[in-house]
């Protein structure tokens, strides 16, 4: 199966065919639909074949264990016979939305030096808890919105690369996440670098620059226990 969504994040729709279909969902040849993983949801769209007929994509998942990407589709939508033709297309304004707030809570990462012990986003907002520890760091909304607000509007690129799970345990400095570990048994693992603000293992979808990420701001923080905090964010606009 090729992950288009990997090669080009902005590609909306693409054709392919059917290579399974069961009551685990529908597997196709190609998709542009990034499954849910990593705090972000699975996308959205929808299906359309030859003859016309229109399904919408309800959710979209990964097998845990054969890593196919599986399609949700209505209860009642037929099962399709390998070899289909059809088109799929995604609900383009929310997965960007993802992207925009993904790439967010990287900045928002980039700002607060402590690892995180948990995340997620929607396409409105989101959020990550950060394990303070014993460190002595007083978070304030204004700090971070100023931050983010500079860090936006630096515009910085965003770029992919990968590492392998031998030379990533090498350096542990950069994985930030503390209740997941990457899959460091894998030959490659994908990185996703801010440049000259932030590097880290990371398997969601991003967008190019900063500054498409727009306007964000601090919705909320709170203490969740004795060491974490949780910051959440939302879109300005």
């Amino acid at each position: 199966m090729a992950e288009l969504f990997y090669s080009d994040p902005y590609l909306r729709s693409c054709e392919t065919q059917v290579l399974r279909h069961d009551e685990a969902g529908l597997v196709l040849a190609d998709t542009v639909c990034y499954p849910v993983g990593g705090g972000q949801p699975g996308d959205t769209g929808t299906l359309r074949l030859a003859d016309g007929r229109v399904w919408p994509i309800l959710d979209t998942r990964r097998d845990r264990e054969t890593r196919e990407i599986l399609h949700q589709l209505p209860a009642d939508a037929p099962r399709l016979a390998p070899g289909t033709a059809v088109s799929l297309t995604l609900d383009w304004e929310r997965r960007h939305r993802h992207m925009r707030m993904h790439t967010g809570l990287h900045l928002l990462g980039s700002l607060i030096k402590a690892g995180v012990t948990g995340g997620n986003l929607t396409d409105r907002g989101g959020r990550l808890d950060f394990d303070l520890g014993g460190l002595d760091l007083a978070l304030a909304a204004d700090a971070l919105n100023a931050g983010l607000e500079r860090l936006v509007a630096a515009d910085a690129p965003l770029h992919v690369s990968h590492i392998s799970g031998a030379e990533l345990a090498a350096r542990p400095e950069l994985i930030r996440t503390m209740s997941v570990t990457p899959p460091l048994h894998l030959p490659q693992i994908r990185l996703v670098e801010i440049e000259g603000v932030d590097l880290q293992p990371c398997g969601g979808t991003h967008v190019a620059r900063t500054g498409e990420v727009g306007a964000l701001r601090v919705s909320r923080i709170e203490n969740k226990g004795s060491h974490n905090k949780r910051v959440a964010v939302t879109f300005a606009d």
